[in-house]
């Protein structure tokens, strides 16, 4: 009798050959778009430029994106999944300190590894982000005050000083986004050709010091609060 093969704990079940097909096709048409987007902006990027960028025929692309608006909108989901999970870091039962520091750390590595993406929200952003859904800009709104919550609570309790927690995300994103967004910028700036590893964990320590000395309360300056 032939022995029944048993899954190894742990290992995740292979790919159909037609999944593996739809996930590296699906990968071409998303990093074309994204660059193009970036470049060009929706309305000035056609579905045909995408098609000939991701090596695909034009029949493919709509095969697996039935409009070039299904496109964006995958995009900016994958780019807003990766800004929420760099705000779990913020959370209520962990220590300001460590919260801060470590989604400062995570913002500049996710704008390290997808610089492009962040230039393509930023310049959308910047065209009046028509696109952006309702359900995608309230979910913004959300997953923020979520957070500010959280922040408004670390001051209560004295672990923070009397700070805007609105104003502090701005600052947040505005230092930890400019090193995708203006990489080009930021390079001339420290006399490179280009940003290398070492420039992100300099910028990481920096904005992180800055931050939190401006945040944390000096020892005795003021307790919790009960308004």
């Amino acid at each position: 009798m032939a022995r029944e093969k048993r899954a190894t704990p742990g290992r995740k079940a292979a790919k159909a050959p037609e999944e593996r097909i739809r996930a590296r096709n699906e990968a071409a048409i998303l990093k074309a778009a994204v660059n193009l987007f970036a470049r060009k902006g929706f309305d000035g990027t056609r579905i045909a430029e995408i098609a000939k960028a991701s090596k695909l025929p034009k029949a493919n692309v709509y095969y697996y994106f039935e409009t070039k608006e299904a496109i964006y909108a995958r995009l900016i989901e994958r780019l807003l999944s990766g800004w929420d999970s760099a705000l779990e870091h913020i959370r209520a039962d962990r220590e300001p300190r460590e919260a801060i520091a470590d989604y400062i750390a995570a913002k500049l590595e996710y704008s390290r590894k997808n610089a492009v993406e962040s230039r393509f929200f930023a310049n959308e952003m910047l065209r009046g982000g028509g696109f952006l859904s309702r359900t995608q800009r309230r979910h913004i709104q959300d997953v923020t005050h979520e957070r500010v919550e959280v922040v408004e609570n670390w001051i209560r309790e004295g672990k923070l000083r009397k700070i805007d927690p609105k104003h502090l995300f701005i600052m947040l994103w505005a230092s930890t986004q400019f090193y995708a967004d203006s990489a080009e910028v930021a390079a001339m700036t420290l006399d490179r050709t280009s940003l290398r590893r070492t420039d992100y964990d300099n910028a990481r320590d920096t904005i992180v010091d800055v931050i939190l000395g401006g945040c944390l309360p000096v020892a005795g300056e003021h307790g919790p609060t009960n308004d």
